[in-house]
């Protein structure tokens, strides 16, 4: 008797949870359809809105790349605003197909926004860095800039980092905030830049003639005559040698070849003028000892 008690108990437990079972899959379908549509839409509007966010952010950089007045170094960071505010503004219309309202929306993420901010405050940083080098421009694209150990051309000043091709082609990332915080120095912010070569010559060196050889060098197209004519200087008498110092001016764009080709041509004009470039040297004078 107890058996068949048994088996009753347990034929009734399973029918109800057939019948529990039975419901939730009747609710779960009754729930997929009354949403479905919305799921539907806000699918649509996510791809449809990270599409627009991609490729409005792709014109509207091409676009200002080719208005020669806007400073190269502000256009990715305006892409940049339009992508990603059509990013919110998609989420946020999501959102939205679900019932939640906007002004909820908007109190979360401003909670949110001082959250991040707080956690975040490094990265942020970066941002009111990139801001300020935006406004205030040490430098633009192009220009041979020095900074934080780095030395290369500035390529693109983004919201977060500042991208720096150096001279032997190594893509740098630099955070904003670090160049803020460090000196720049820009060898492409003018026209024009000095050129000044320094050589020892020996203390028995004729100074016209060593004159008249450096201001030979000089005689290229590419030194300028303004704001000085080139420049014949005794810096100093030092241990070994008179330093004397070739002063000129070039344009920004010639100043390292030119640089570099005074340095290739001086020696060889000092050898030709007959003039000694001396190295430092001790002379000791012995006394005999009488015994």
């Amino acid at each position: 008797m107890l058996t068949l008690l048994g088996e009753k108990v347990n034929k009734n437990n399973f029918e109800l949870d057939i019948e529990i079972l039975s419901n939730l899959i009747q609710n779960f379908i009754e729930i997929s359809v009354s949403y479905t549509g919305q799921i539907i839409g806000a699918a649509l509007i996510l791809i449809l809105g990270f599409y627009l966010a991609g490729k409005l952010g792709r014109i509207v950089r091409n676009n200002l790349e080719k208005l020669n007045k806007l400073d190269p170094l502000i256009v990715p960071v305006i892409g940049n605003v339009v992508r990603y505010g059509i990013i919110v503004l998609t989420i946020i219309a999501v959102l939205g197909q679900f019932g939640v309202q906007t002004t909820s929306i908007i109190a979360v993420l401003g909670a949110a926004g001082l959250a991040i901010g707080l956690a975040l405050q490094g990265t942020l940083s970066n941002v009111a860095a990139g801001v300020m080098l935006l406004l205030l421009r040490p430098f633009k694209s192009g220009d041979w800039v020095e900074t934080t150990d780095i030395s290369g051309t500035i390529k693109e000043v983004g919201l977060f980092t500042t991208i720096i091709n150096t001279f032997d082609n190594v893509f740098v990332s630099i955070p904003n905030s670090s160049i803020w915080n460090n000196t720049i120095k820009n060898h492409s912010h003018y026209d024009t830049r000095r050129i000044d070569v320094d050589i020892g010559v020996h203390y028995d060196t004729d100074l016209e003639l060593a004159s008249q050889t450096l201001l030979k060098l000089a005689d290229d197209k590419r030194v300028l005559r303004k704001p000085k004519e080139p420049q014949f200087l005794v810096m100093s008498y030092d241990d070994s040698a008179i330093t004397v110092r070739l002063r000129l001016y070039a344009n920004t764009n010639d100043w390292y070849n030119l640089y570099t080709d005074l340095m290739r041509k001086l020696k060889p004009a000092l050898d030709e003028a007959g003039i000694e470039i001396p190295y430092p040297h001790r002379v000791i004078n012995s006394i005999p000892i009488k015994k």
